[in-house]
C-alpha cells in the first residue's frame, strides 16, 4: 500500500467518526432489507452490530495516520472475531462477504457525500480516502473470512470426532449385543440339554420301576435325585436372573458383621456335618460395623461356602471375616476339596462353567452369581486353587460402601 501523505483526511475522519451511529444505522438497515443476508434476519440490533463500531473506529484511524500496517494487529482481531461470531450464527461464507460489501458501500458514501459538500477536499483526497478504505475493508472481509472458515474447519473435526466415538461406541454395543445374545443362547441350550438329561434318567427310573419291582426302592431313589437336581437348577436359574435383572437403586446399611458371621456358620453347619467335614470360621475382634448391602453381601458368602462343602468330600471348609487396611475388609472361604485346575480356572465364574467330575451335583451358576454381586458390591474378587488341594476364594469389599446414580 503507499503510504505517501495525502492532505484533507483529517477533517474528513471526523465527520466519519461525527456519523458512526447514523452510518452504521444505515449499514444495519441495508442488511436487514437484502435478500442475500437471510441469516440477519436472525439477530438483533445489537448482535448485527457485533464488532463493527470497533472495525469503524480502526478505519478511521487509518485513514487518520495513512498507515494500515500499525493497525493491521487490532483490525484483523475485531475482524477474526466478527467472523467468528458470524459464523456461530449461522452465517454462510457468501452471507458475511455480502454483509461487509455493504458496509463498504455505506463507508464509500459517505466520503463522496463529504466530497460533494467540502469544494476544499479535492478529487485526489477523495480517491486516496476511497482506496485506502476499499484497502481496509477488503484485509477486514479476508480475514473474518479465512476465521469463519477456520471455526467451520473446526467445528467439522469436532462433529467428526463425534461421530467417530458414537460409531465406535455404536461398534461395541452392537458386539455386547452380538456377545450377549450368543451367551443368553448358550444358556438356552445349556438348561434344554441339563433338563434334557434329567427327563431321561427320570424315565429310565420310571421304567426300571415297572419292569423290576424289586428295584422300585433303587429306582424312586433315582428319580428323587434328578427331581433334586431339576429344582436346584431351577432355583439358581431364578436366583441369577434376579441378579442380573436388578435395576434398582442399591441400597446399604450399617450392620454388625458378628451377626451375619453367626448366621452363615449357623446356615452351613448341616450341611457340612452331613458330609463329615469340620466347618471352622474366624472373625477378627476389631471388625465389627460395615455400611453395605447386607442381603447381596450374604448370597454371596453364602455361595461361596455352599460351593466348598459341596466340592469338598473330606476335611475341612473354613469362613473367615478379616481386616484388609485403606477402609477395606476381606471375605474368605478356604476348603480342602478338589480343587480347580490351571485350565479350569479362566472359565470358573462364567455361566453353567463347572471344573468339578460330572457325580457332583450342580449346575455351575454359584460363582456366576458371586462374580456379579461383588461387582455390584464393589469387591475384589480374587482365588487360589490346586486341583487335588482345595481352594481359597476372598472378596475384599470396603468398609463403607458409597452409593452414587451409576450404582444398580
Amino acid at each position: 500500500m503507499n503510504d505517501s501523505p495525502v492532505g484533507g483526511l483529517k477533517e474528513l475522519v471526523e465527520a466519519l467518526r461525527s456519523q458512526q451511529k447514523t452510518l452504521t444505522e444505515r449499514w444495519m438497515k441495508l442488511v436487514f432489507g437484502d435478500a442475500e443476508v437471510e441469516h440477519s434476519d436472525q439477530l438483533t440490533y445489537r448482535q448485527l452490530a457485533d464488532h463493527l463500531p470497533s472495525i469503524f473506529d480502526e478505519i478511521c484511524t487509518v485513514l487518520e495516520s495513512q498507515n494500515l500496517r500499525n493497525q493491521e494487529g487490532s483490525i484483523e482481531r475485531s475482524a477474526r472475531q466478527h467472523g467468528q461470531w458470524r459464523w456461530q450464527q449461522g452465517y454462510r461464507i457468501d452471507e458475511l462477504v455480502r454483509e461487509l460489501d455493504l458496509f463498504r458501500q455505506v463507508l464509500l458514501a459517505a466520503i463522496g457525500e463529504y466530497a460533494s459538500g467540502h469544494d476544499d477536499f479535492n478529487r485526489e483526497s477523495e480517491e486516496h480516502a476511497r482506496l485506502m478504505t476499499d484497502e481496509v475493508v477488503s484485509f477486514v472481509t479476508l480475514a473474518s473470512i479465512r476465521e469463519a472458515v477456520s471455526e467451520r474447519d473446526r467445528k467439522i473435526d469436532e462433529y467428526t470426532g463425534r461421530l467417530e466415538r458414537a460409531n465406535h461406541e455404536l461398534t461395541l454395543r452392537q458386539r455386547l449385543i452380538s456377545d450377549l445374545y450368543e451367551s443368553r443362547m448358550q444358556v438356552a441350550r445349556r438348561v434344554a440339554h441339563d433338563l434334557r438329561n434329567f427327563l431321561n434318567v427320570f424315565s429310565t427310573a420310571l421304567q426300571l420301576a415297572e419292569r423290576s419291582p424289586a428295584k422300585k426302592d433303587t429306582a424312586f431313589a433315582l428319580a428323587k435325585r434328578q427331581v433334586d437336581d431339576m429344582a436346584m437348577l431351577v432355583d439358581e436359574m431364578v436366583e441369577y436372573s434376579k441378579v442380573l435383572g436388578d435395576d434398582s437403586m442399591l441400597t446399604v446399611e450399617p450392620f454388625d458383621l458378628t451377626g451375619l458371621f453367626d448366621e452363615l456358620m449357623q446356615a452351613s453347619r448341616v450341611a457340612s456335618e452331613a458330609k463329615g467335614l469340620r466347618l471352622t470360621g474366624q472373625i477378627d475382634p476389631g471388625l465389627r460395623m460395615v455400611t453395605s448391602n447386607r442381603l447381596k453381601l450374604k448370597q454371596v458368602a453364602y455361595n461361596l461356602l455352599s460351593n466348598a462343602i459341596k466340592y469338598t468330600a473330606s476335611g475341612e471348609v473354613e469362613l473367615s471375616m478379616l481386616e484388609a487396611g485403606e477402609g477395606r475388609w476381606r471375605l474368605r472361604v478356604a476348603d480342602t476339596g478338589v480343587g480347580i485346575s490351571a485350565v479350569d480356572q479362566e472359565r470358573v465364574f462364567e455361566e453353567f462353567e463347572r471344573a468339578a467330575a460330572a457325580d457332583i451335583p450342580g449346575t455351575g451358576l454359584g460363582l456366576a452369581i458371586v462374580k456379579e454381586l461383588s461387582r455390584a458390591l464393589k469387591g475384589e474378587l480374587q482365588f487360589q486353587s490346586y486341583k487335588g488341594h482345595g481352594s481359597v476364594f476372598e472378596v475384599s469389599f470396603p468398609l463403607v460402601l458409597e452409593v452414587d446414580d451409576s450404582d444398580r
